[in-house]
């Protein structure tokens, strides 16, 4: 599932074809995702403008001139693609993702200039819904998000104040949203091997200076997974349709029986193992990670 730099750079992609237009039209091909579309959608969604994009862990959110915003979650496989004309594509170094399926093509937004947004979702685990933005306080997907890693709300003392008491492994604890929004099993894995934090280790035992390590490591690993693009494992393609390329740099994630290039700037050189937790993979180094 897409995490907080996949969706990012989503994010980036669309806003030059979203904010400041109009939705000239906008059309479901089907009656729901992975939950049903709101009542009147289409119709609640059709001549008003995108004012602003924003994105709060991992939903998108288009601030509406009607008042509403539109919250957009991605789920496993859903994929924005943008067609115009007057749209310059800036591959960088990316290469490009096959072309989607139209046959799971299910909201095609026609905006003014041109500009059509179509969102594609071959597993349709991905959602979208209508709330009124004033109230987005008391919106249940919104309301109990812990803070973004880039957020200066983001630090080692909360970190040791969110998880003091938890009996959890850490890992475990740090893909609760609750603690820090838009982390997923990929930079939870990432960022406890740069901070030689074991992910089996207890998580109220996180405070003082292993907090602090552990918070610059999810912030820098945020931050250059947002800088590569993202990560794609499968189905995940920014809205330019180019892959991300973060996996490259994968020091934990992935590397089962591979050489550890050492935590922390020590000298290793033992295999990184893999261990399951609630039903997910973790990838870390026993001996670089305490």
């Amino acid at each position: 599932m897409p995490e907080l730099p996949e969706v990012e750079t989503v994010r980036r992609g669309l806003i030059p074809a979203m904010e400041g237009r109009r939705i000239v039209s906008a059309r479901l091909n089907r009656k729901d995702l992975r939950f049903a579309f709101p009542d009147r959608m289409a119709e609640r969604l059709t001549g008003t403008q995108v004012e602003r994009l924003d994105r709060r862990a991992k939903y998108l959110l288009a601030r509406l001139g009607s008042g509403e915003t539109l919250l957009m979650h991605l789920g496993m496989s859903g994929r924005f693609s943008i067609l115009a004309d007057d749209m310059a594509r800036q591959p960088g170094d990316f290469v490009y993702a096959a072309p989607a399926n139209p046959a799971h093509d299910h909201v095609v937004l026609e905006m003014e200039g041109g500009v059509t947004i179509t969102y594609n979702d071959p597993r349709r685990f991905g959602f979208m819904t209508l709330f009124d933005t004033a109230l987005e306080a008391q919106n249940p997907y919104l309301a109990q998000l812990g803070p973004e890693p880039d957020s200066n709300l983001f630090s080692g003392p909360h970190l040791a104040a969110a998880l003091k008491g938890r009996r959890s492994p850490i890992k475990t604890a740090l893909l609760d949203q609750r603690v820090v929004a838009g982390l997923g099993n990929i930079y939870v894995c990432e960022a406890l091997w740069r901070a030689r934090i074991s992910p089996r280790r207890l998580a109220h035992t996180i405070a003082g200076e292993r907090a602090e390590r552990l918070a610059v490591a999810v912030r820098n690993v945020i931050s250059e997974a947002i800088d590569a693009g993202g990560s794609t494992l499968r189905d995940y393609a920014g809205a330019d349709g180019a892959l991300g390329y973060f996996q490259h740099r994968f020091d934990a994630y992935g590397r089962e029986g591979e050489t550890c290039r050492g935590a922390g700037g020590r000298v290793c050189g033992k295999p990184v193992s893999r261990i399951v937790q609630q039903g997910r993979s973790t990838f870390f180094c026993p001996d670089c990670q305490r």
